[in-house]
């Protein structure tokens, strides 16, 4: 099944905690601190595979979680770092996060972007000793991992579509010139989905697309044009197959500007986008359906036949050299795109509900011990937050002696006395 939109649900792991523990050295009556520091948790990262063509598997396992780091042990055992969560999807994919901002645009093997950080693990006691605490007897907690809902949309990387109204014959053409398969039959609508076919001439070959049939009004929407519509803006070459048969209400005149017009509503810059255009079911009619008037717009117009094999050669010819020229001007590689964020706040004070809170990682992991209850511990916490300017912050806010602060799942007491 082709699917090219899907949301999935990530999250990166957790980070394992550190350890308490002491190893006795000569007559020091705790010995020598020897807690290990836990690992840190799996990132979430999503790359390109280049085995992929859909995001099918996601609707199956929308669910997707990195691993967590392992804890610290005694005799200054670390835990193992969790193992990060590759994501991979098909070559074209945007990724968008639940603020509908687009974090990446992946298109070419390679690439890949970090999407949520793992938690950080906790330090072990042997870890924390300093000039003013040699035999700390306290270690910090690892630190949660994110997730959060993203939006995973593919748009096919082809070097030419194949465009045109529904029954327009482009599922015939493609099978006739490329290996693929698809569904043909004579009503409108057969290809619900675009097919993929690799098309060989000479020493040259490119990927043609078959893009499931336009009709009028789709870049508003009508006939799932949006869904189709965006499989076109990666294709260097655009190819306008124009239907004469008495099937087809609309003279080609006003098939061709119908579909120029709907690119152009959809994406201005498809209008400019280098196209061949061919009339096809060129063995319905003994008398050539082209007029002076689609000349003007469409001088270099080929007549062809997918079904008696008429044209193709020099149709394929023809999207082979317009493939060359705008591979020459665009390059061979159409550029991805990853969003770099800049360095969010340390943290940010709100007052809710009458208690200050501290919202931010930084803050977090500065009281994240796992015994708060110990004067050490404690006295670090507050050296640690007085660092980061949390102090000087509450007290611009208008905090006062005795009021309450939040911290993550912990609630701290204000205190103006300086801590050192």
């Amino acid at each position: 099944m082709f699917i090219d939109q899907v949301r999935v649900h990530l999250r990166s792991g957790n980070g394992g905690a550190g350890a308490v523990s002491f190893r006795q050295v000569g007559r020091r009556p705790r010995g020598k601190p020897a807690g290990g520091s836990g690992g840190r948790g799996g990132s979430v990262l999503v790359a390109v595979d280049e085995g992929m063509s859909t995001l099918a598997d996601f609707r199956r396992r929308p669910h997707r979680a990195a691993d967590g780091g392992s804890h610290g042990a005694s005799d200054l055992r670390h835990g193992r770092q969790g193992e990060d969560l590759i994501v991979r999807v098909p070559a074209g994919t945007m990724v968008i996060d639940d603020e509908d901002r687009l974090v990446a645009d992946l298109v070419a093997a390679g690439q890949q972007v970090t999407v949520l950080e793992g938690g950080r693990g906790g330090r072990g006691n042997a870890a924390l000793v300093s000039p003013t605490n040699r035999a700390p007897s306290f270690c910090e907690q690892g630190e949660y991992g994110t997730e959060a809902w993203f939006t995973l949309e593919m748009k096919l990387v082809t070097d030419a579509a194949l465009i045109g109204f529904p029954n327009a014959g482009k599922s015939t053409l493609i099978s006739r010139v490329s290996a693929a398969r698809p569904k043909i039959a004579d009503y409108p609508f057969t290809t619900l989905v675009p097919n993929l076919g690799v098309v060989t001439i000479d020493d040259r070959s490119f990927v043609m697309a078959d893009v499931p049939g336009l009709v009028e009004g789709a870049a508003d929407g009508k006939g799932l044009g949006h869904e189709f519509l965006r499989h076109c803006e990666r294709a260097r070459v655009l190819v306008f197959l124009l239907d004469p048969s008495p099937l087809q209400e609309l003279s080609l005149e006003r098939q061709y500007e119908i579909l120029e017009r709907e690119l152009r509503r959809h994406d201005p810059g498809l209008a400019d986008r280098p196209r061949v255009v061919a009339v096809t079911k060129r063995d319905l009619s003994v008398e050539s359906p082209v007029t002076s008037t689609l000349l003007e717009v469409a001088p270099d117009l080929i007549e062809v036949s997918s079904v008696a094999g008429q044209g193709l050669n020099d149709l394929v010819h023809r999207i082979a050299d317009t493939v060359d020229r705008a591979g020459a001007t665009r390059g061979d590689q159409v550029e991805g795109y990853v969003l770099h964020r800049p360095l969010a706040a340390t943290f940010e004070v709100d007052r809710v509900d009458g208690v200050w809170v501290v919202n931010g990682r930084a803050a977090e992991r500065a009281v994240a011990f796992n015994d708060l209850t110990l004067s050490d511990a404690a006295l670090l916490a507050a050296r640690r937050l007085s660092r980061l300017g949390v102090d000087d912050s509450l007290r611009r806010a208008g905090a006062r002696e005795g009021d309450e602060v939040r911290i993550g799942d912990l609630v701290f007491e204000y205190s103006e006395h300086d801590v050192g």
